[in-house]
C-alpha cells in the first residue's frame, strides 16, 4: 500500500534537467526543475511517456515553469496543466504553480523540445 501523502509522477533525469537549465536559464534564485506531478496518492507508478516541453509560464514577480505535453495533452486529470515548475523566488512554492498557470496562462514555445521523464515517486 502507497502512502497518501505521496506523489506519483515523472522525473526529469539529470542530463535533460541540465540541458533544458541552459535552454531555460532560471529567472528567480531557487531553481526547482526536476518533475512533472502526476497525481497524489494511487498504487501504481505512472508509465514512461512520450513528453514535449511546449510552453513557459512566468507571473513576472517571482514564479516560473515550464509547460509540459504527455502523451498528447497539457491537460492534467485534475483539471490542471501538466509543468514543471522551474525557479521561485523568496517565499514562494512549487504547488503555486498551479495557480500561475491558471490564471495568467502561458505561452507556446516556438517548437516543442522532447524530453526523456522516468516515472517515480515522492
Amino acid at each position: 500500500m502507497v502512502n497518501p501523502g505521496t506523489v506519483a509522477g515523472r522525473k526529469l533525469p539529470p542530463d535533460e534537467r541540465e540541458l533544458l537549465l541552459a535552454r531555460f536559464p532560471p529567472k528567480y534564485e531557487n531553481v526547482i526543475a526536476d518533475h512533472v506531478t502526476l497525481r497524489v496518492g494511487g498504487t501504481e507508478l505512472p508509465r514512461k511517456p512520450n513528453a514535449s516541453i511546449v510552453g513557459r509560464a512566468d507571473d513576472g514577480q517571482s514564479l516560473e515553469c515550464l509547460v509540459v505535453e504527455l502523451d498528447g495533452t497539457t491537460d492534467r486529470p485534475d483539471g490542471s496543466t501538466y509543468h514543471i515548475t522551474w525557479s521561485l523566488g523568496p517565499c514562494r512554492r512549487a504547488i503555486e504553480s498551479n495557480d500561475v498557470l491558471r490564471d495568467h496562462g502561458w505561452e507556446s514555445i516556438s517548437a516543442p523540445i522532447s524530453i526523456e521523464l522516468e516515472p517515480t515517486r515522492f
